[in-house]
């Protein structure tokens, strides 16, 4: 710029364009510079139709109005309000501290705009066609606005500090040169980060960002065909709720509703893998409705993620893994229908306390989920299953969990321990149904009784000897610890003598079981 710029008294600089001097006057006074014609077509920054010289402003030129501008004109507030202006060349930033407000609607970048380590109050990026936006380290004291802006080379705002919020909403990002669609990576947001219906062409990273209140990916779609994953978040501490849940299309709800019915809804999907290990959240992890569309390597990955409630309420993945090892939950909401098939699920050291099912969820069905969890058998799973029953009240589930856990477990034992555990299963259950073992005692009681009246008894002494009894003589064989002086004072003959030593053997195997079961329901207890 010359020196006859006429900065000092606020007149603009002689080498300006009739579009910059316009913006030049509309900064001075505050108000909104608008370009647009009235034809839709025309002014969409998006679109094929050219801008020429008379919508054009050059990227210095704006450079200079944010860092160094001219003064308000009396009783105004300098702001730089921009509506269908193209601006041409690099806009330049980076560093700079810029006060006054700054809004861009519907605008055209040429070339990608530099910010990094800058300082704002509030910057408002509106349905702009932007190259690429560089802002590592910026700052801003309110919010940072980017809804419905389209970056064809991606958003970096790694280790930014955004004051209140950040909007995505209805953003486009494609990857640039690494791969990467928005890289958030150590962000701190103070409030809300929202990128409701946020298209994400590559992966899009918060590794150890912090958002204060909640971070929402309502009807987001996420694609990366290049790379295993779609987000990549681990470390991610969000103040009150993560939401990948459906959004209303068309209509002006506000964010954080739920959709009303009837409205047109759009899912949140993701073709791609998730990482969200060691994530903490203070209210919620919502997957209502959520759509993975996973290769066979990939993963939605929730490893030692801690929250008080996981509603995994999604469509179950038709591949890929869901894992959740080490994660450690207070609610588990889920339905029957979102967990994927036997082996694609994982959750060693997976901690919870409560299960809030959707829908028909029957123990049969639960098991099943254990099982799939477990390709080898494992304890933990069906422990904690049977531990958050019995808290609940529901004894008998967790005494059916604890001897689908047993029979599983005997699957893995050599033939004589697997023979033993058949024998325990048959008797009393494992211990798990003790009035089992009255009933066998009772039928062999009776059929012993029965066949003992047309056997040939004869006294070992002659002299003294009690009354024949075959009820009294089979009871005292099936009770292998007690003796009511019947078993030794009569003999038998012909094949007799194997009923005698059948019923001995089926009485010292139930004894066995039950006390078996007794030892294991005293150590449960």
């Amino acid at each position: 710029m010359t020196d006859g710029s006429g900065q000092g008294t606020g007149g603009p600089p002689e080498d300006l364009t009739p579009a910059e001097a316009g913006m030049w006057q509309a900064f001075r006074d505050g108000s909104t510079y608008d370009l647009t014609c009235g034809d839709a077509a025309v002014d969409d920054p998006h679109g094929d139709y050219l801008w020429g010289p008379g919508r054009s402003v050059r990227a210095r030129i704006v450079s200079w109005l944010l860092l160094d501008g001219p003064p308000a004109l009396a009783g105004r507030v300098s702001a730089l309000k921009l509506s269908g202006v193209r601006i041409t060349g690099t806009l330049e930033v980076a560093g700079g501290t810029v006060t006054p407000y700054v809004e861009l609607r519907g605008c055209r970048f040429d070339d990608e705009v530099r910010m990094p380590e800058a300082h704002f109050t509030t910057l408002r990026l509106v349905d702009c066609a932007v190259p690429r936006l560089e802002a590592a380290r910026v700052h801003t004291e309110g919010d940072l606005h980017l809804p419905r802006c389209r970056f064809r080379e991606g958003v970096r705002l790694t280790d930014a500090q955004i004051g209140t919020d950040l909007l995505l909403n209805q953003a486009v990002a494609h990857r640039d040169r690494s791969g990467r669609s928005l890289a958030g990576d150590g962000m701190s947001v103070g409030q809300d980060l929202q990128a409701e219906m946020l298209e994400s062409y590559g992966e899009l990273s918060l590794r150890g960002a912090t958002v204060g209140v909640s971070l929402s990916l309502r009807g987001a779609r996420l694609v990366n065909p290049y790379a295993r994953r779609a987000l990549n978040a681990p470390q991610l501490t969000v103040g009150r709720t993560l939401y990948m849940t459906p959004a209303g299309v068309g209509s002006p709800l506000l964010s954080g509703t739920t959709p009303a019915r009837g409205t047109r809804v759009r899912p949140f999907e993701c073709r791609g893998g998730v990482r969200l290990d060691d994530g903490r959240f203070g209210d919620a992890v919502d997957l209502e409705r959520a759509r993975f569309v996973l290769g066979d390597d990939q993963e939605v990955s929730l490893r030692r993620v801690q929250t008080p409630e996981l509603r995994f309420l999604g469509d179950r993945p038709p591949r890929g893994r869901v894992v959740l090892s080490g994660a450690r939950i207070v609610n588990l909401v889920d339905h029957a229908g979102s967990w994927p098939e036997p082996g694609n699920l994982q959750m060693g050291g997976f901690a919870y306390e409560n299960l809030v099912p959707r829908g028909p969820f029957p123990l049969t069905r639960r098991l099943d989920w254990v099982a799939a969890a477990t390709a080898e058998y494992h304890p933990e799973p069906y422990e904690r299953l049977a531990a958050v029953l019995r808290a609940a009240g529901e004894d008998e589930d967790a005494r059916e969990v604890l001897l689908a856990k047993q029979r599983r477990r005997r699957e893995t034992l050599p033939l004589a321990a697997k023979l033993w555990g058949y024998a325990q299963d048959w008797a009393v259950a494992y211990g798990y149904r003790p009035g089992r073992a009255a009933v066998w005692m009772a039928v062999l009681w009776a059929a012993g009784t029965l066949a003992f009246r047309h056997a040939g008894h004869h006294p070992t002494d002659p002299d003294t000897h009690p009354a024949w009894s075959p009820a009294l003589f089979t009871l005292d064989l099936l009770l292998p610890v007690v003796d009511l002086g019947m078993a030794g004072q009569w003999r038998l003959r012909g094949a007799w003598p194997w009923l005698v030593a059948a019923l001995i053997l089926l009485g010292w195997v139930l004894a066995t079981a039950v006390a078996a079961g007794a030892t294991r329901l005293l150590r449960r207890g």
